[in-house]
């Protein structure tokens, strides 16, 4: 039986449609992935699921709870890590985690030891008792998780858990993520625009986009969906005809000089195929990845608000695909 049950789910702001008809079921143990751009409706989605914003229409059900009719019985089930630490600068890890524990009701028999294994478990331990003033990006989103469990939820919402964060603190939290999971049999909910870390801690993963699930499957599917392997070149006056009859090839794109192929063992092939892209200033081969799949489905690459992060678009040298 799913934990998580999503029906016909929509929320507007004024004539602006944030969540639009979404309908989902969530698995209990896993970890389901709401991967889109911003402004797509995934923390507006994980909002509702949170008893946090009433849904306009639609409904949802939490743990057996409707999170309109039932929102108290929806939070003591979940635990909430937003895209902003909300830990009290003032307070040391310990300190923080301690309040918290008092917050949502943890019995006072329970609370340290419940503190020492969240402090183990994301490796914060010989830090617990240095301000959280001092703490680095990656310890403060790490003492975020260690909090949002600390009451043993079943249910675990983690918004942009690693935004704005460096590549390595990235795969560190990913693997704190991977071990909740798997130690403590949390079912997680993350939204992400980040396309490996959705590959990465996924099970299965929905992909939103101006509000709508455009599809629906796990990683590894979504890849092999594409059919081969991808090949880029950048030229002019490619053969396309000759290109398009090649068993080989599966798709053939050529836009604003850049010409996208989709090849079976583009490897075996590729020499064959370059005798038809005229003259190639650059090629790119690689296998198929989540961004080429949402390129594919959206027909726009995703991308990240330039004051997140590293900023910028989240880039890989192919043309959009038109929808």
């Amino acid at each position: 039986m799913p934990l998580i049950e999503i029906k016909n789910l929509t929320k507007k702001f004024d004539d602006f449609t944030a969540v639009d008809n979404v309908s989902l079921e969530i698995n209990e143990g896993e970890i389901f992935g709401l991967l889109g751009p911003n402004g797509a409706g995934k923390t507006t989605t994980l909002s509702i699921l949170a008893t946090l914003l009433p849904p306009t229409s639609g409904n949802a059900v939490v743990s057996g709870y409707d999170v309109a009719k039932h929102p108290t019985q929806v939070r003591r089930s979940i635990g909430f890590v937003f895209q902003d630490p909300s830990s009290d600068d003032l307070l040391t890890g310990r300190e923080n985690l301690y309040l918290h524990a008092l917050m949502y009701g943890v019995k006072d028999s329970e609370i340290d030891k419940k503190i020492d294994e969240g402090l183990a478990l994301v490796d914060l331990t010989d830090k617990q008792n240095i301000r959280m003033r001092k703490y680095s990006g990656g310890m403060r989103r790490r003492l975020e998780l260690a909090r949002g469990f600390l009451h043993s939820p079943k249910i675990l919402f983690l918004d942009e858990p690693t935004l704005g964060l460096d590549p390595q603190t990235r795969e560190n939290l990913w693997a704190y993520i991977k071990k909740l999971s798997t130690e403590n049999k949390i079912t997680i909910i993350l939204t992400t625009h980040y396309m490996e870390e959705a590959d990465m801690l996924c099970d299965r993963i929905a992909i939103i986009d101006h509000g709508k699930v455009v599809a629906l499957d796990t990683p590894l599917n979504f890849k092999k969906g594409l059919g081969g392997d991808l090949v880029t070149v950048k030229t002019k006056n490619p053969e396309l005809t000759e290109l398009e009859k090649m068993d080989c090839v599966k798709h053939v794109q050529y836009k604003d000089g850049l010409l996208n192929l989709t090849v079976n063992d583009a490897g075996a092939h590729l020499q064959k195929i370059l005798e038809h892209v005229g003259e190639a200033e650059d090629v790119e081969l690689h296998s198929p990845t989540l961004n080429d799949v949402f390129i594919k489905l959206t027909g726009k690459q995703i991308r990240e608000r330039s004051d997140e992060g590293e900023g910028g678009w989240m880039t890989r040298s192919m043309h959009a695909e038109k929808r």
